[in-house]
């Protein structure tokens, strides 16, 4: 009889095993293509909670520059970028802006918030959280008090009160320069927001702040006696903040949302409308028009209002027309025989059935109804809020020349459609190379654009002043605890010592 040894039965038992794996694996792979689909267990992604429940849950901060609720309802940058991405998703937006940085960071951990909308700096080291592509600049500045010397560089400030929003990139950029300057030293805090920093340097209570330079710009108007001073550190971006744990489906859909938005130019156009003012007004003619806003506008408010009733038109813009004209002077007159609050012609006086010029109710009243015919008589394609921006200019300058500032538009290549195209092209009316091209010929093309950039500035003031006192303080009436006091909001970064 042949005896085998156990040794000799290794080899074989050992490839039994091996192709008894390789058809285990096979029929494995077999039964999944011959099950029911519906018998495969797929784990919802972040997306499909989002499309299931049928809304997005955002998470803000309550800021001019993110999300308010002005007059017709909220607004801000950010919120309008996230109702588009809403829309882009097919579902409705809910935005939640009871927050400072810290909790927002920690709605997002904690899947309270799907994302964080608020002018977060994208920071690549922070693990808990990931970031969408970019969205806008962030170049961090230091403003200070009007009437203080000049600072030129940090070392200028130390020993000066320097106040920061904590979390916001911000104070990273200064903890970064305190490498090189370690004497210097500053207040931060989680609790105020840029237009709490500047109030405060306003009343002499900082001397100066670091904030971002799109957020000065948007608030700069309303502190007369806060200057720009320079740039610091390198530009951060702002992007939207995910949680970093589970799935990055709603993370690129973000992704591809904002990627669609900057190659068909919605994302430019947004940010120029929010932050792209290219002038303001010089801060004596802010505070000399806060002053008259309180001391003048009081005593036609009412009838600006009632105006508004009429014609549609927000009554602060119908109000800011009647300041760059007269500054609401009722029986002011010009060399060129306009008169009036409003400053009609005596042609436009007749088309308005308007009897006298001279009384601030009869020309609030036609000076708006004229608006009214002027943006009814441009053409429909002309879209919101570039037709407001248009109707103004016509008041100034005459409809026939906005006209020949579009045809000029078209001959170069432009957008007619586009205030920012057609405001380049109306100071091209006073040269002769393009005035004797168009039907209307010469007209002092400059002054229109400047008189639309006056009043857009008076409008941005009588929204600050007048918005809800839910969201915002009034000017000049912002309740202010001094900081040496129980409630100080500051929390000192001390010198490297």
């Amino acid at each position: 009889m042949l005896k085998t040894s156990p040794s000799s039965l290794i080899p074989p038992v050992r490839q039994l095993l091996r192709h008894a794996r390789r058809f285990l694996v096979a029929a494995l792979a077999l039964a999944l293509l011959i099950l029911p689909e519906r018998t495969l267990i797929e784990m919802p992604t972040r997306l499909d909670d989002v499309r299931a429940r049928d809304f997005i849950q955002v998470a803000t901060r309550n800021t001019p520059t993110t999300f308010y609720r002005g007059r017709q309802g909220p607004t801000g940058f950010e919120y309008e970028l996230a109702r588009d991405f809403a829309d882009y998703l097919g579902v409705s937006l809910s935005m939640d802006s009871e927050h400072n940085i810290e909790s927002l960071t920690q709605s997002v951990l904690n899947d309270q918030a799907d994302l964080a909308a608020a002018t977060l700096p994208l920071d690549l080291s922070e693990q808990d959280l990931r970031f969408s592509r970019p969205i806008l600049e962030l170049q961090a500045m230091v403003v200070y008090r009007r009437g203080m010397h000049p600072p030129k560089e940090l070392k200028d400030l130390v020993g000066k009160r320097i106040g920061v929003i904590k979390g916001a990139g911000t104070s990273l950029v200064l903890r970064e320069v305190q490498q090189d300057i370690p004497e210097l030293s500053w207040k931060e805090t989680g609790e105020l927001e840029v237009a709490d920093l500047l109030q405060r340097i306003e009343e002499d209570k900082l001397d100066a702040a670091v904030v971002y330079a799109h957020q000065f710009k948007l608030n700069r108007l309303f502190f007369p006696n806060v200057e720009n001073g320079f740039d610091v550190g390198d530009p951060l971006t702002l992007a939207w903040a995910f949680p970093a744990h589970g799935d990055i489906s709603l993370l690129t859909a973000a992704n591809d949302f904002l990627e669609t938005r900057r190659q068909d130019g919605t994302l430019d156009q947004l940010v120029e409308r929010y932050f792209g003012h290219d002038d303001y007004l010089e801060y004596v003619g802010a505070r000399t028009f806060i002053r008259q806003a309180r001391d003048r506008l009081p005593r036609y408010i009412d009838t600006f209002k009632e105006a508004a009733r009429e014609t549609g038109i927000d009554w602060k813009l119908l109000a800011a027309t009647g300041y760059q004209e007269s500054h609401w002077q009722p029986k002011a007159t010009s060399p060129t025989g306009v008169r009036g609050l409003m400053m009609l012609t005596n042609v436009t006086a007749r088309e308005m059935k308007i009897a006298n010029r001279l009384d601030p109710v009869q020309s609030i009243d036609g000076g708006s109804r004229y608006l009214v015919s002027i943006k009814g008589r441009l053409p429909d394609e002309i879209k919101e809020p570039d037709r407001t921006w248009m109707t103004l200019a016509a008041y100034n300058v005459g409809l026939g020349h906005l006209f020949d500032a579009r045809r000029i538009v078209k001959m170069k290549g432009g957008d007619p459609n586009r205030w920012k195209d057609v405001r380049e092209a109306l100071p091209l009316l006073q040269n002769r190379e393009w005035y004797q091209k168009v039907r209307y010929g010469y007209a002092r093309g400059g002054e229109p654009v400047i008189y639309v950039r006056n009043i857009r500035r008076y409008y941005e003031i009588l929204n600050y002043v007048y918005r809800s006192q839910q969201q915002f303080y009034q000017l000049d009436e912002r309740p202010i605890t001094d900081d040496e006091g129980d409630s100080n909001p500051f929390d000192t970064v001390p010198p490297i010592l």
